[in-house]
């Protein structure tokens, strides 16, 4: 995986996917995370983003995804439990089976064991409110999601913040 531990912090390569249902989006979180964010992991060297989205899907959904179109290329930079992180993300459509369980209620629909975590996975209201609710992240995204278009790059950096 592409994670490099560096002086003065670590440099992330990871690939996330955008799944939308009825409206609403899926986010998941580490069950020590205060945070929410899309579903996803880290590319391994030599492997293309969109074939690394799809095997962190069927890895931690059990479901095989529809890898569709690049959306978001951001270079994130924030500070995680003490940690200074340089992040490069691509962010891709992702369309999920059926079978995939949804609920509109805001629960957990779906948990997975992933190394040392345990990740539980929800499907939230897409409107930036509900995204401000469950503190998701990265921020920049919030609320443009919905956007369509050729893809943005996104420079962001939280550490200020």
């Amino acid at each position: 995986m592409i994670s490099v531990d560096m002086a003065g912090g670590r440099f992330n390569f990871r690939v996330a996917g955008i799944a939308v249902r009825a409206g609403h989006v899926l986010v998941h979180r580490a069950h020590w995370d205060s945070h929410w964010s899309l579903p996803g992991g880290r590319i391994e060297l030599g492997e293309e983003s969109a074939v690394a989205l799809a095997r962190e899907i069927e890895e931690e959904l059990g479901v095989t995804a529809q890898v569709g179109s690049l959306r978001f290329v951001m270079e994130n930079f924030f500070v995680d439990r003490g940690r200074r992180f340089h992040e490069i993300g691509f962010y891709y459509d992702v369309t999920l089976p059926d079978r995939f369980p949804f609920r509109e209620d805001g629960g957990v629909c779906h948990f997975c064991e992933d190394g040392d975590a345990r990740l539980e996975f929800k499907w939230v209201p897409m409107a930036s409110a509900s995204l401000d609710a469950i503190n998701f992240q990265p921020a920049r995204l919030r609320g443009r999601m919905g956007e369509l278009g050729a893809p943005v790059h996104i420079a962001h950096d939280e550490r200020a913040s």
